[in-house]
């Protein structure tokens, strides 16, 4: 078997005392297409962070495959995002430049194109000159979309992507993960939607604090980690970590 891309040993990360992630271990295949499921409040979030590099872990380790962390990109919750900035869309998808340009350069007309062309797959053609603070929620979601794709990295981390958006919307953005799970891309996607995960997402990996279980998302399904017989919280309501408190982190 392959090496993983990214390979998780014993994740830890508190939020003071409370622990969002506890021991966690797991892996993720170059040109893998990952939902990472689980309740409110399990510790999705965070994974993501701490595979972006937003957030360090008080323990255990993150490794890549050759030693060198891959170009990402990330694409966090659109209700986290303060849209209340005088920016228009087109300068939203151009900030995917950044990393590779800096923030102070100007921008190009070839990269200008590649922000329309970038506009053009997620539907909203014609939207670079708007305002983000007049676009509706499912509007700005695609907007977040687009930056990701001109960013072009072939690892993508996708925190719920399809919120706020309708049926029509989703099953464009969905085809645009299929297509990058097709050219060899890394795709790790939180989402709460079961019928989604089970119909689009080869892997999976069931987070409640602890990883409940990882592999192949039928298979989860089989051992009753992903149900749709049960709501997620209740599916989990007996695993919480409540009663795990903070160690310190130099402890084994």
């Amino acid at each position: 078997m392959a090496e993983p891309l990214i390979s998780l040993r014993d994740l830890s990360v508190f939020y003071g005392a409370r622990p969002a992630l506890l021991d966690v271990s797991g892996a993720f295949y170059r040109g893998s297409l990952t939902a990472v499921a689980g309740p409110n409040g399990s510790g999705k979030s965070t994974l993501l962070k701490v595979l972006a590099g937003i957030i360090e872990p008080a323990r255990g380790t993150v490794a890549f495959d050759g030693g060198v962390r891959p170009r990402m990109a990330y694409l966090p919750q659109s209700s986290t995002m303060r849209r209340d900035f005088p920016i228009s869309v087109e300068d939203v998808v151009l900030t995917g430049f950044y990393p590779d340009i800096g923030e102070g350069r100007a921008m190009t007309a070839a990269r200008r194109a590649t922000a329309g062309d970038a506009l053009r797959q997620v539907g909203l053609d014609g939207y670079a000159r708007r305002p983000i603070e007049a676009l509706s929620g499912g509007e700005f979601q695609r907007t977040l979309f687009a930056r990701v794709i001109v960013q072009d990295a072939p690892v993508i981390l996708l925190d719920e992507p399809f919120s706020a958006v309708d049926a029509e919307t989703t099953a464009r953005l969905i085809r645009l993960l299929l297509r990058w799970h097709e050219e060899g891309r890394t795709v790790v996607c939180v989402l709460h939607d079961l019928l989604l995960i089970h119909k689009y997402f080869p892997d999976s990996m069931v987070l409640q604090g602890r990883c409940l279980g990882s592999g192949h998302t039928h298979a989860l399904f089989e051992q009753k980690l992903l149900s749709f017989d049960l709501d997620m919280a209740e599916l989990f309501s007996s695993r919480d970590l409540s009663s795990v408190h903070h160690k310190d982190s130099h402890d084994d």
